[in-house]
């Protein structure tokens, strides 16, 4: 099997980006969900509510800046925040993460596009927040992901959904970092531990998914599909499932076309 694609999000829930290599930290891949975007009241917003922030491109820059693109927008830098940059505390899921609030100005161009009162925030402290235990090791830190470091996809598992669907999606509605291409459909549904290049990763849990799926990346247009034809075949417990957590076990770099081993199956 092989990496066939590598993405990273700088912003939670917004478009993607594409990655040639990677550098796996025990968190997840350098520059993936390390910002989000709050509320007024300093909830965590996704494409969930507001599919419009799947326009959003976060193009990363050198010295850990990136430039905020949308169509209609002038392109703005954003920095890392500073030391005396104001601390807010923010909530995502069932937890509470201290972060560093965005320049105004930066919280101006996203409240403008997005039609709400928002601020961008930074995970300053890389070990603030914490895997679910009941399936990572405890300890194991995670980013503004939903809950587990890296996502995973297979090419033959989103050709077996499409074959089912009158009309074919991309890979990009599933919204993985890793896409490993030459196995089965769904025999990710055995692993148990892989390795990618040189980097190892447990599989610690299959991915539930929700309405994002249902968002055109590129338009930010919602339908039905692939929730509906999914949950006819890949639904169990009331949950529809596709693709797998992955929670590193040592660091280093991966890249496109690396090798991919299935170490141990389930």
């Amino acid at each position: 099997m092989i990496l066939e694609e590598l993405y990273i999000y700088p912003i939670k829930s917004t478009h993607r980006v594409t990655q040639i290599r990677a550098e796996v930290k025990p968190w997840g891949l350098a520059g993936d969900r390390r910002w989000m975007i709050v509320d007024d009241e300093a909830n965590f917003l996704t494409q969930r509510t507001i599919p419009r922030m799947s326009l959003i491109q976060a193009v990363p820059q050198p010295r850990d800046k990136f430039m905020l693109a949308a169509f209609g927008q002038e392109c703005i830098f954003v920095d890392v925040p500073g030391e005396t940059a104001p601390i807010l505390q923010v909530s995502i899921w069932r937890d509470s993460v201290f972060a560093r609030v965005a320049s105004d100005r930066v919280n101006m161009w996203l409240s403008t596009f997005l039609g709400h009162t928002v601020r961008l925030v930074h995970m300053h402290d890389p070990n603030s927040r914490l895997a679910d235990s009941s399936y990572a090791q405890p300890g194991t830190t995670i980013s503004f992901v939903d809950g587990y470091p890296l996502l995973c996809t297979t090419r033959a598992s989103l050709l077996d959904l499409n074959t089912k669907l009158s009309t074919p999606i991309p890979m990009g509605r599933f919204r993985p970092n890793v896409v490993v291409s030459g196995d089965r459909p769904f025999g990710e549904d055995s692993w148990k531990r892989i390795r990618i290049g040189d980097i190892v990763f447990s599989v610690v849990k299959p991915c539930t998914r929700c309405t994002i799926t249902t968002v055109d990346q590129d338009t930010a247009s919602r339908g039905k599909e692939p929730l509906r034809t999914l949950s006819s075949f890949r639904k169990r417990d009331g949950k529809v499932y596709f693709g797998e957590n992955l929670v590193p076990e040592n660091t280093g770099v991966i890249q496109r076309g690396d090798r991919v081993e299935v170490l141990e199956f389930d």
